[in-house]
C-alpha cells in the first residue's frame, strides 16, 4: 500500500492552525504557565525510563489538538501501519523501508515480497555474534597468530556516521579493542589512522553496499597497499572483512565469501547501523551490548506503532517541528545532549534528518509551496553554553532546541552530575523566562553602577525569553536507552515526512556532486579542461598549476 499523498496546506487543520498561530504568536510561555497550574503535567510524556517535558513550547491545548487533527487528516495512522508492514513506501526507488525489522523480536513476522525477512535477520545477527566473540576473545587471530588489538571501520555516510556515533556514545561499555574510523577521501585522514597501527594485529571492516563508493574504495585500496608491504596477498582474508551486497567485487578485493556480511536494499544507509553495518559496534562493545541497543530501539518502535498519537513521543516531537518550521518560520533546530558521550550525536542526526527531509518535491511529483526539512546542529552542554547559546538567548532567530539529559552518571560522581543537571534544567528555564527590564534594572542597581551607567547597559541585559525547548530526561545512558533515543529521532523524521507529503527515504540530492566529481577527476588525470563554467575552469587551472 502506498503512502497517502495529501498536501498538508489543503487540510482544514492547516487553515485553522494558520488562524490559531496569529492568535498566539506573541503569547509568552510565562503567561501560559501562570494561568495553568497543570501545564507541566499536561505536556509531559512518561514512558519507561524516558520523561519528555514539552511544556516549554509556544503551544496551548488548542495548538496540540489542531496539530493532532493535522496528523489525522494526512492519515499518519495509516502511514505508520505501512511503515512497519513492508509496504513499498520508498516509492521513488521501489523499496520497502524496514530498518525496524532489524531490531524486531524473533517471533515477529515482517514480509517483503511475501517472504518473512525476520529469520534471515536473525541468521545475520548470529553471524555477527559468532564473529564478534571470536575476535574479542582472541580465538580468531591474524596472519602471524597474534590476537587483534585494533579495528578499523572503512565507510562513509551511514556506513560511518552511525557506527562511529554509537561507539563513541558507548565508550563506557567498550572492551579492550581500539576502534578507528576512516571515512573522508582526504588522504591525510587515512594516513593519520594507519600510522598508529600494527598490521599484524589490525582487523579492517569495509562497509559499502555496492562496493563501488569512491571514498570507501579509495581508502580501502590505500590501506590494502599499506598492508601488503608487510604481508602476502593471501593473508588479506585474515585481516579484512566486508559488509556488502556485491560478493564478486568483494572477493576480487581478496576477502573470502565467509567474511562477507550481507545487507538488504530495504535498509537505507542512514538507518543501517542496526544491520551488519553495526559490526564494528558489536566488535567494540560486545555483541550483548549491540543486542541491547537493538532491543531499546525495538521498544521505541513498539511505542511509536501502538501509542495513541497524543501521547506518542516521536509524533509529538515531529508535530512540534512542523509548528515551528511552517508557522513560526524557524529554519533550524538545535540538539543539545548534556553528556559528553553524545558529542557526535548532532552530527549523526544531520544526515538522518537533512538527507531524509531535505526535499522540495512532494509525493504527487509537485514542487512544494511550504517549508520542509530543518537545519540540525548542536554540541554537548555545558560546552555549548560557552559557545553558541548567546545566539539562542539574545539573537534574532527563533531556534527550538531539544535538551537531552541523563539523571544518573556512569561513573557516579555526584558533585559533577549535580552541576551538570543544574545547568541542563536552568538553561531551559532561562530560555523560557528570559529576564525582564525590571529584573535587569534591579540587578544592575545592586552592582553600584551610576544611574547613567544602569540606563546605558540596561538594553543589553534584557532577555526576551519565550524560546522553546523540549526536555528529554532519561534515567541513564545505556545501550538500551541509546537505542531508544536513536529510534525516537528516526520515527520523528518519518512523522515530519508524512506531514510534509515528501518521500523521506531516497537521497538523489547526494548524487549530482558525485557525478560531476568523476568528470572533473578525468580532467585532472588527463590534464585537460572539459566544458565547465568559467569559475570551475578557473579553479581547475589553479589546482593544475598548484598556484
Amino acid at each position: 500500500m502506498a503512502l497517502p499523498k495529501i498536501n498538508p496546506t489543503t487540510t482544514k487543520a492547516w487553515k485553522k492552525l494558520q488562524e490559531h498561530f496569529h492568535d498566539i504568536e506573541n503569547v509568552h510561555m510565562k503567561d501560559l504557565f501562570a494561568i495553568d497550574a497543570q501545564r507541566a503535567e499536561d505536556f509531559t510524556i512518561a514512558w519507561e525510563d524516558f520523561y519528555v517535558d514539552y511544556s516549554k513550547n509556544r503551544i496551548t491545548k488548542e495548538t496540540k489538538k489542531l496539530l493532532l487533527d493535522l496528523a489525522k487528516e494526512v492519515k499518519l495512522d495509516e502511514a505508520i501501519k505501512s511503515y512497519f508492514s513492508g509496504d513499498i513506501i520508498n516509492e521513488t526507488e521501489q523499496r520497502a523501508v524496514l530498518h525496524t525489522a532489524l531490531r524486531a523480536q524473533k517471533s515477529d513476522k515482517v514480509y517483503v515480497n511475501d517472504i518473512n525477512v525476520i529469520p534471515e535477520v536473525f541468521e545475520v545477527k548470529e553471524k555477527i555474534k559468532d564473529f564478534s566473540h571470536s575476535i574479542i576473545s582472541g580465538a580468531r587471530k591474524g596472519a602471524t597468530g597474534r590476537a587483534f588489538t585494533d579495528i578499523v571501520n572503512i565507510g562513509i555516510g551511514g556506513s560511518d556516521l552511525g557506527p562511529a556515533m554509537v561507539v563513541d556514545s558507548l565508550q563506557f561499555y567498550k572492551n579492550h579493542l581500539n576502534t578507528h574510523f576512516v571515512s573522508n577521501v582526504d588522504g591525510d585522514h587515512v594516513n593519520e589512522v594507519i600510522k598508529k597501527l600494527n598490521p599484524e594485529t589490525t582487523l579492517f571492516v569495509i562497509v559499502s553496499k555496492t562496493f563501488t563508493t569512491q571514498e570507501t574504495l579509495t581508502n580501502a585500496n590505500t590501506i590494502r597497499d599499506w598492508f601488503l608491504k608487510s604481508f602476502e596477498k593471501e593473508t588479506i582474508a585474515k585481516h579484512f572483512v566486508a559488509v556488502s551486497t556485491n560478493i564478486e567485487k568483494v572477493q576480487d578485493f581478496g576477502i573470502e565469501k565467509d567474511n562477507i556480511f550481507p545487507m538488504w536494499d530495504w535498509v537505507g544507509g542512514r538507518f543501517s547501523l542496526w544491520s551488519a553495518v553495526g559490526l564494528t559496534i558489536s566488535l567494540s562493545v560486545g555483541f550483548e551490548n549491540f543486542d541491547k541497543l537493538l532491543s531499546g530501539a525495538n521498544a521505541m518502535d513498539r511505542h511509536f506503532k501502538n501509542a495513541p498519537l497524543d501521547s506518542n513521543i516521536p509524533v509529538v516531537l515531529g508535530l512540534l517541528t512542523v509548528w515551528y518550521n511552517n508557522f513560526f518560520k524557524a529554519e533550524s533546530e538545535a540538539v543539545i545532549p548534556y553528556s559528553q558521550y553524545l558529542n557526535q550525536f548532532a552530527t549523526y542526526l544531520q544526515q538522518g534528518i537533512m538527507e531524509s527531509n531535505g526535499k522540495s518535491i512532494d509525493r504527487n511529483g509537485n514542487r512544494v509551496n511550504y517549508q520542509t526539512g530543518t537545519i540540525i546542529w548542536g554540541e554537548p552542554g555545558t560546552n555549548s553554553q560557552h559557545a553558541f547559546f548567546q545566539l539562542i538567548h539574545q539573537g534574532t532567530k527563533l531556534i527550538p532546541a531539544d535538551f537531552i539529559g541523563f539523571a544518573e552518571s556512569l561513573y557516579g560522581n555526584k558533585d559533577h552530575q549535580d552541576k551538570l543537571i543544574s545547568n541542563f534544567i536552568a538553561q531551559t528555564e532561562a530560555l523560557m523566562n528570559g529576564k525582564t527590564k525590571e529584573e535587569a534594572t534591579t540587578e544592575l542597581q545592586s552592582s553600584n553602577l551610576s544611574e547613567a551607567g544602569v540606563e546605558k547597559l540596561l538594553p543589553y541585559k534584557v532577555f526576551e525569553g519565550n524560546k522553546p525547548t523540549n526536555t528529554i530526561f532519561i534515567k541513564k545512558l545505556t545501550p538500551e536507552s541509546l537505542g531508544k533515543i536513536i529510534a525516537m529521532y528516526e520515527h520523528k523524521i518519518f512523522v515530519q515526512g508524512i506531514i510534509w507529503n515528501i518521500f523521506s527515504f531516497d537521497q538523489f540530492g547526494v548524487e549530482l556532486g558525485k557525478q560531476l566529481a568523476n568528470s572533473i577527476l578525468q580532467d585532472i588525470k588527463n590534464n585537460t579542461i572539459a566544458n565547465h563554467d568559467a569559475s570551475t575552469a578557473n579553479l581547475l587551472n589553479f589546482y593544475k598549476n598548484k598556484a
